[in-house]
């Protein structure tokens, strides 16, 4: 019987000392990551958000500019009439509420930013250095801009009033004859707003300054104190311009908050005498006593415009230098 001589014996499959058998590699197929129960979970946790920021702000604001243009009574969809540039018109020559408002939103933007901002900054760079009790503070100075503007207002309400507040007691003009009516007074009751505005924004700039002040490289400060600059130098020159992007922060939230001011003024005296602001106007002609739903969204349209005026081109030029920085 022949034995055939082509035939590999077990050793012939042996590979070569010193490399390692080739693995092959088999196709195991696609892998679920997610099942169908995570799907649904994930669609549902994303997408009721969207809906309701959709429905709530880009269809409710489309739908303001949409009746800016139109008359409506608010009841029932068939008494909307298209009237064009009619309330636009209206309100720029014979509304005696409108440029007043608009003058004291532009007051209340220029005393946020010249008093409580400086003053939110001062604060931050001293609660930077990490003093005693600096947590104490920072909850002390945040803490009116976590309460509700409305609590702000009636709080206020109480230092401001005539006969037993705080300040006509201190100064003495709580007597008969030597009142001083902080909010009834045309000539004083938007300062007197202001005055609470700026006391809660203090805190609310002191806390975005301490963020932007947190980022700061520590190596430019010892830097700077090795190169001979004192602190005001250190702070003028190294720490201040680093902050640009807080800067930027602080601008556009300082306008939307002098744009949308409205508890405060609503608390006090509903935006009479003195205090008009566009908000309150919107809210007077939007849910008054005579809804008037096209004019107050033509009032909204004209509160967006100017803060779009304001917001993108300073944003976009602050971009554009930094793009080139």
């Amino acid at each position: 019987m022949s034995i055939d001589t082509n035939t590999k014996s077990p050793e012939a499959a042996v590979p070569p000392p010193g490399h390692a058998p080739a693995v092959k590699r088999i196709p195991r197929g696609h892998q679920r990551l997610l099942t169908g129960r995570d799907r649904l979970t994930l669609a549902f946790m994303a997408g009721v958000p969207t809906v309701l920021h959709v429905a709530l702000v880009w269809v409710t604001a489309l739908a303001s500019i949409l009746l800016a243009f139109t008359s409506w009574d608010g009841i029932g969809f068939d008494s909307i009439k298209w009237v064009g540039l009619q309330n636009f018109h209206q309100l720029f020559t014979s509304n005696p509420q409108f440029w007043p408002a608009v003058e004291h939103n532009i007051i209340w933007f220029v005393v946020l930013i010249c008093i409580p901002t400086p003053m939110g900054l001062f604060l931050a760079v001293q609660l930077d250095k990490k003093i005693r009790f600096s947590r104490v503070y920072q909850t002390a100075y945040f803490l009116p801009v976590v309460v509700s503007l409305a609590v702000t207002g009636f709080v206020w309400q109480l230092v401001y009033n005539p006969d037993t507040g705080l300040i006509n007691s201190v100064i003495g003009a709580n007597k008969p004859g030597h009142y001083i009516d902080w909010i009834g007074d045309p000539h004083l009751n938007l300062w007197a707003v202001l005055v609470a505005a700026s006391w809660r924004h203090t805190g609310y700039m002191m806390i975005l300054y301490l963020a932007g002040l947190k980022g700061v490289d520590p190596s430019l400060r010892e830097a700077s104190s090795l190169d001979g600059a004192n602190e005001w130098q250190t702070f003028k020159n190294v720490i201040f311009p680093t902050l640009r992007p807080t800067n930027t922060v602080v601008l556009v939230v300082t306008i939307i908050e002098a744009l949308r001011a409205f508890d405060l003024v609503y608390v006090f005296n509903k935006g009479a005498q003195g205090t008009e602001l566009l908000s309150i106007l919107i809210t007077n002609n939007i849910i008054g006593e005579s809804s008037r739903i096209g004019y107050g969204s033509a009032i909204a349209v004209v509160l967006l415009v100017i803060s779009l005026a304001v917001i993108i081109p300073y944003l976009i030029a602050t971009f554009r230098k930094e793009r080139q920085a």
